[in-house]
């Protein structure tokens, strides 16, 4: 069974989020008196380590420590100087011509899994994520001002047959949306 700084390490860790230290607190299952000297424990335990425990007044996140900054700079340049790729070209396109996009739609769409592509793009700025309006249970992705800027645009509307490409893409997605759900149980 884990302690409770090492639970708290996997939920920070698992989550990549800050969390309300309220909900830690109800999903490990201890007050906050307990939680404070949770907390206490998990930052002495990541001393001279390449993680770090950000608390503010309501929330906490695991990051990487601050003396790790160069060597994690060297991993994002290097990822960052590589060309975006014919999948992430291909995934902006859906998203910029769809008006925005869930990684489900942009997977049909696309015909294979556009996770990589997807985070190419959340890490160059290119793309954001928002919750879905119709299922707030998923991420609708749209373009950033960073990426109009890029493309040398003001609006999505200015993109190259941006009306016949967007019904395309439009009536494929209808199109799945009436397909049958097949039934995998039997």
């Amino acid at each position: 069974m884990l302690t409770p700084p090492a639970a708290l390490e996997a939920l920070l860790f698992a989550s990549g989020d800050p969390l309300e230290k309220k909900r830690v607190a109800s999903l490990l299952g201890i007050t906050p008196e307990q939680l404070a000297k949770t907390i206490a424990a998990l930052a002495d335990s990541l001393k001279e380590t390449g993680l770090a425990l950000i608390e503010t007044e309501t929330e906490l996140e695991l990051r990487t420590a601050p003396e790790a900054a160069d060597i994690v700079k060297k991993l994002r340049e290097a990822e960052l100087s590589r060309d975006l790729g014919k999948g992430s070209l291909e995934t902006l396109a859906v998203i910029a011509y769809e008006g925005g996009a869930t990684r489900s739609e942009l997977d049909w769409v696309r015909g294979v899994n556009s996770s990589a592509s997807l985070r190419t793009l959340l890490m160059r700025g290119l793309v954001e994520g928002r919750e879905d309006e119709r299922d707030k249970r998923r991420i609708r992705y749209t373009l950033t001002t960073e990426a109009l800027a890029h493309l040398g645009i003001k609006n999505a509307t200015e993109l190259p047959r941006a009306e016949e490409l967007r019904a395309s893409v439009a009536q494929a997605l209808e199109e799945k949306a009436a397909e049958p759900v097949e039934d995998t149980a039997a």
